[in-house]
């Protein structure tokens, strides 16, 4: 384990290198690309220790992606507990068959490699949700409290299949060598599944202009544009075929859980995290999470989650 760096803030913040040994092998049995897993830790480690995940364009700067959630004063409040973000592996632009179990594995290695023997909880939200409910059911005395936002414990059949679009226009992409085209509209059909009718009908009334587009379509590329300098394509294809991986037993999380689930959220439908709920042994409440935003409510509804999270972490 290396630290990198201690940057000088209120609240102590260093990155870590965390060995990850060449033997290390995914569910589907392929080698690991990355020998190290990058995580940052928010806090003093003697604090109760939260473990914090978004989508899959997240990653360790917690105060960068989800400021409104992790800070001093914050529903993560970092003056009452230390927070730890870590890198979706693969960490560069490589293929590989993994899954949201992989990825809660190599957060197992990680706490080890930092002396954390248990986990107060984690909270996580879409694909971060995905690997914290993979890590409860595979190392079910390590944590005490999940807050899981907009997921269930399997991929929903539409979901997939608008994925499935996805990775095959970028793999299109990459045989014609414009890799950055395919992801870039591969994001933008992303962006119409994360959000809502409801959103685009209140934001977008108008028709086409004298180019044959309208104000949605321009806000689509400017997303799916704008989306390429963030996410590498082969990593990308890495991330969206491992949320289709997800296969959960509920019976097996023996921690707390704190659901949430948006109404209009068309990758994961109330209906399925409904019946996550129903098969849990230890519910401890399903939030409805009121949106126009959809799947992309846990960014845009930030009252709303500090609520939910803040009854998962202070409930008795």
């Amino acid at each position: 384990m290396l630290a990198l760096k201690q940057e000088r803030t209120t609240t102590r913040r260093e990155d870590f290198l965390i060995d990850v040994s060449a033997g290390f092998r995914c569910e589907s049995g392929d080698a690991l690309p990355d020998s190290h897993l990058r995580v940052r830790v928010f806090g003093d480690l003697e604090r109760p220790v939260v473990v914090v995940a978004g989508g899959i364009s997240s990653g360790r700067c917690l105060d960068e992606w989800w400021s409104d959630q992790v800070g001093e004063g914050a529903a993560i409040d970092l003056t009452r507990y230390c927070a730890i973000g870590f890198d979706f592996s693969p960490t560069e632009d490589q293929r590989v068959r993994l899954s949201p179990l992989d990825q809660a594995r190599l957060v197992a290695i990680a706490i080890d490699s930092l002396g954390v023997e248990r986990l107060f909880a984690w909270v996580g939200a879409s694909y971060g949700a995905m690997v914290g409910l993979a890590f409860a059911a595979d190392a079910p005395t390590r944590l005490e409290r999940l807050c899981a936002i907009s997921t269930a414990h399997k991929p929903a059949a539409l979901a997939r299949g608008w994925r499935g679009v996805q990775r095959r226009v970028v793999e299109f992409a990459l045989a014609q060598g414009v890799a950055e085209e395919g992801l870039s509209l591969a994001r933008q059909l992303a962006m119409i599944t994360y959000r809502s009718a409801e959103e685009f009908d209140e934001r977008f009334p108008g028709g086409v202009g004298a180019d044959g587009r309208s104000e949605l379509d321009r806000y689509l590329v400017s997303r799916g544009d704008a989306y390429v300098s963030a996410m590498a394509p082969q990593r990308w294809l890495s991330l969206s075929e491992s949320i289709d991986r997800l296969d959960v037993e509920p019976a097996r999380v023996r921690a707390d859980v704190t659901l949430a689930a948006c109404p209009t959220d068309q990758i994961a439908p109330i209906e399925s995290i409904q019946e996550l709920s129903r098969r849990l042994p230890n519910l401890r409440a399903l939030h409805e999470l009121p949106s126009l935003y959809g799947h992309d409510a846990f960014l845009k509804e930030p009252a709303q989650v500090a609520a939910i999270i803040r009854s998962c972490l202070e409930g008795a």
